[in-house]
């Protein structure tokens, strides 16, 4: 299954659902400094360090230190690592509301963190982006 590929389809069809909980971006210098991989959400090596995600009672449990705190909201549509304009269509949405999102792309969905703060207002935006797609 590779995923939807029609932008069009993949709006009116997406169904944003926010997951439980707050989570954060913490860094580590390697894998070894996480006592437990399975309760982290993601990781990701980049040069300067490496980025977990997780929920912030872990990260607090551990003592990493993070500045941002974050809700998370999965698009329930499987989306194709290929598909066009999708988190160009979301991300301006959430801009027209002054709301910063980041995203992961991962193989069957789309996952957009933005500020706890933000989370019932970005699921809003996001439900008139797919209401105004079905006209």
């Amino acid at each position: 299954m590779s995923g939807e590929k029609d932008l069009a389809v993949l709006i009116q069809n997406m169904e944003p659902v926010l997951n439980r909980g707050e989570y954060v971006f913490c860094t580590v210098e390697t894998l070894d400094q996480i006592p437990d991989i399975e309760k982290t959400l993601f990781f990701f090596r980049e040069n300067e360090a490496v980025t977990i995600v997780l929920e912030k009672s872990i990260a607090d449990d551990w003592t990493l230190k993070y500045n941002y705190i974050s809700s998370w909201i999965t698009l329930n549509i499987h989306s194709s690592l290929e598909a066009v304009g999708l988190t160009a269509a979301f991300a301006n949405a959430l801009r027209k509301e002054n709301i910063s999102c980041n995203v992961v792309a991962a193989y069957f969905h789309d996952h957009i963190f933005v500020a706890v703060k933000d989370a019932e207002k970005a699921m809003d935006a996001l439900d008139a982006l797919r209401s105004a797609q079905e006209l």
